[in-house]
């Protein structure tokens, strides 16, 4: 599995992490030195794999098309 944008990111000034947020049992977030770029909640049998392409992608919409993602605050 192939995640460009995360590795892009912890390679530059950036950072993911995933477990639990306040009271969401599972979510992945990931933010550069600046902002939060996207925060998502893992879907009811998501698989991991599945939570970290879909993180890939947000960091994607973040920096390219200043689309922020965030599942936990609405």
């Amino acid at each position: 599995m192939k995640l460009e944008n995360i590795e892009l990111l912890i390679d530059g000034s950036g950072e993911i992490s995933i477990g639990r947020a306040g009271p969401v049992r599972c979510a992945a977030c990931a933010s550069d030195e600046d902002q939060c770029l996207a925060m998502l909640v893992r879907r009811p049998d998501e698989s991991l794999s599945e939570l970290l392409k879909r993180l890939d992608s947000a960091i994607e919409d973040a920096i390219e098309r200043q689309i922020f993602a965030d599942e936990i605050n609405g």
